[in-house]
């Protein structure tokens, strides 16, 4: 069967996607300078372009095993490997411009750039569909398959199973399952073939590639028996613990000095995706900053003109890992507006002046904030920073509030595009707030800034 060789199969696929890297580089230059495109600089000697595939190959290839892509996929969506592959080439892209923008002693075609910057990852991409295709044939015709075990009953069992059986292109075939109850009865339309007592029998006299234990809470005395069972088979064992109940985030497993330790609150934001995300925000928010100085200088003005100094409001807010820190906004209220104690603004709040409610119905009074964004204390997308006055009631109340706080806040965020802003229903911003954790991709960054200007602003 191809899964007692997979060692040897990602080895495979690692070269196949190496060489095709390779060939969507040289394919580059070869349509940038040699198919009778306008070359005003000159056509460049190929030398350079060939010493950098000594760079280039093992960046995507160790981008590639970093986002999963030669771990088995057999119950991975097409959508999820192409949108490993996108993700990996977006990072790989990004490190080779900044590396070729200290590297002043040549410079490579933003053309051919540009190219391999479609062609490989479509080059990956059509060979990954093609190979998956080709399994996904011969598991449906009774190939390359597993025969699978689940061990346990209730909610988990029953979850497992649904999945198992709804995907047969995957090559997983339920032997049935095992659990206390009467023989012939079902989870979720698999027969149940024994009592945990006849786990051993059941597997001497059966074809079994794999074991999943699914035991839910209430029969977790039984996970020491079932595994003793097992203890002296050779069948391979998978578990899935009772556990999400528990995870309101991205869960993890991990080595802790050899011991297997489950991360319950963790995101998807670290290594070269909080890199990649960091670098968005410095390049973002240095643009921006640049492209907006003129309305920047002409607020300002506007700010002093109309109500004098101070022309920036400066709030403790507190952001990633609960670190507090100053944000900055135009001033759009009285100067004495707070001197009952900060509160919350309204539609027609009386202590705003008149060029504020301008400035706040376009958001203008926000983009001193990009200056947070570039000083490390922002994102240009994540949840909005609150106030520490109301933290400490807000993380009584609600369950999960302080897990916003995993990622640096942002100007915008997944809750302000959908209208959850100021003086709304918190429980639906937090709500808001934890899906854009668990959900994070670069494309929904992107996805919730295009919706921010859709909307002119009012998403922040």
């Amino acid at each position: 069967m191809l899964y007692r060789h997979s060692e040897v199969f990602r080895t495979i696929m690692g070269a196949a996607d190496g060489a095709l890297i390779a060939l969507a580089w040289l394919a580059a230059y070869a349509i940038r300078f040699d198919s009778g495109l306008a070359t005003p600089l000159g056509i460049p000697a190929p030398e350079p372009y060939l010493y950098a595939l000594a760079l280039i190959v093992p960046l995507f290839l160790l981008l590639f095993r970093s986002n999963g892509l030669y771990e088995a996929r057999r119950m991975d969506s097409s959508l999820g490997e192409v949108a490993a592959i996108v993700r990996s080439t977006a990072m790989a892209l990004v490190l080779l411009t900044a590396i070729t923008f200290f590297a002043r002693n040549y410079s490579y075609s933003r053309g051919v750039l540009g190219l391999f910057a479609v062609m490989a990852p479509l080059a990956v991409i059509a060979l990954r569909s093609t190979i998956r295709m080709a399994l996904r044939r011969l598991r449906l015709r009774g190939m390359n398959l597993r025969y699978v075990l689940v061990v346990g009953s209730g909610s988990v069992a029953e979850n497992v199973v649904s999945r198992i059986v709804a995907r047969p292109d995957a090559g997983l075939r339920m032997i049935g399952v095992v659990a206390d109850g009467a023989i012939g009865g079902a989870v979720a339309g698999v027969p149940l073939i024994g009592g945990y007592s006849e786990l051993k029998s059941i597997l001497s006299a059966s074809r079994v590639d794999q074991v999943i234990i699914a035991l839910s809470r209430h029969e977790s005395e039984r996970f020491e028996k079932v595994a003793a069972e097992l203890s002296d088979e050779v069948v391979n064992v998978k578990i899935v613990p009772d556990l999400l109940h528990g995870f309101n985030l991205r869960s993890s497993v991990e080595s802790f000095d050899g011991i297997p330790v489950i991360g319950m609150q963790e995101t998807a934001l670290f290594g070269w995706a909080a890199l990649g995300k960091r670098t968005f925000d410095l390049l973002g928010s240095a643009s921006l900053i640049c492209a907006l100085s003129p309305l920047l200088v002409g607020l300002g003005v506007g700010v002093l003109v109309s109500s004098g100094r101070p022309i920036f409001y400066r709030q403790s807010r507190m952001g990633h890992d609960g670190r507090v820190f100053e944000m900055l906004k135009f001033r759009s209220m009285k100067q004495d507006a707070e001197q009952e104690g900060p509160g919350w603004t309204t539609d027609d709040d009386p202590r705003r002046t008149r060029f504020g409610r301008w400035m706040r119905r376009n958001s203008f009074d926000e983009l001193p904030q990009l200056f947070n964004v570039l000083r490390g204390d922002m994102s240009l997308v994540g949840p909005r920073p609150e106030q520490p006055t109301y933290i400490e009631n807000f993380r009584r109340e609600i369950p999960g509030y302080m897990l916003r706080h995993k990622v640096r806040a942002g100007m915008t965020g997944w809750a302000q595009v959908h209208g959850w802003r100021g003086d709304t229903s918190i429980h639906e911003r937090v709500e808001h707030d934890l899906y854009y954790i668990q959900k994070w991709s670069f494309l929904l960054d992107v996805r919730i800034l295009v919706m921010t200007l859709s909307r002119g602003g009012r998403g922040y």
